[in-house]
């Protein structure tokens, strides 16, 4: 069972507190809208939380409590601000992953665990059409999601353009890119990699804003492979890199 809070005076305080990372707020459409459903409503908006409407079915995992028709799915981590992460130092240049529409729970999980093995030093997710980091995430990182900084944007466009002005590169993965992901030189900068959901791949708005647009060769005409084996190739790449310019 994944970590909730169930009931409209628990989720009330839960919000106002802001010692929970609520990763979004389910509430039954059976459930007529009173003066706690509505604060809870306007807390979340104002924290940038999503809530949703949804089926009574949606409630049949949590029979055995008492959750009156109102549920929020709590995150096993505390996420990290964007500024925080950049008003960090670490030595040399840094890296990040960036998702975009990553929609299953495994591949964020397997993406989680192949950064840490990597040295990537952050991963950032959208608060938004993306999945959030749930039991399990954490249990297929097998404990790698302890170990790197996850940190969640309401807008990617906008991270992105924040880390441009911090003298970060963008490089975007796209099947139709003419450059190959291995033609980049990753080791004298900082860089953010970009992967896109499996079916959508990365949005326009963001292949814009990216320096460098790069995609992975087949030698077969079939693309079969997912996000996180497709992170796999590229970020061992930039391990590569940085160990052969090292001697």
């Amino acid at each position: 069972m994944e970590n909730i809070i169930y009931g409209k005076n628990a989720i009330t305080e839960a919000l106002i507190s802001g010692k929970r990372e609520i990763n979004k707020i389910l509430i039954s459409k059976n459930i007529h809208s009173d003066t706690k459903i509505n604060k809870i409503k306007e807390l979340a908006k104002e924290k940038g939380i999503i809530f949703q409407f949804v089926a009574k079915e949606k409630f049949l995992p949590y029979e055995e409590f008492n959750h009156q028709g109102i549920i929020a799915q709590v995150s096993p981590i505390h996420y990290m601000d964007l500024d925080d992460f950049l008003d960090t130092k670490g030595d040399g240049y840094r890296s990040l992953v960036i998702l975009d529409g990553v929609e299953d729970s495994h591949n964020l999980g397997a993406i989680i665990r192949t950064c840490v093995c990597a040295g990537v030093d952050g991963i950032i997710i959208p608060s938004r059409r993306n999945v959030q980091v749930n039991a399990t995430v954490e249990k297929t990182s097998a404990g790698a999601i302890n170990h790197i900084p996850i940190i969640k944007v309401n807008s990617l466009v906008n991270a992105v353009q924040k880390l441009k002005n911090s003298d970060w590169w963008v490089v975007a993965t796209d099947a139709s890119a003419k450059d190959n992901y291995y033609d980049v030189r990753y080791d004298d900068m900082n860089f953010a990699i970009i992967m896109g959901a499996e079916h959508a791949g990365v949005s326009k708005s963001l292949l814009k804003l990216s320096d460098f647009i790069v995609k992975i060769p087949m030698l077969k005409d079939f693309n079969s492979l997912n996000v996180s084996n497709a992170l796999s190739a590229i970020i061992f790449e930039t391990v590569r890199q940085k160990l052969t310019n090292k001697k």
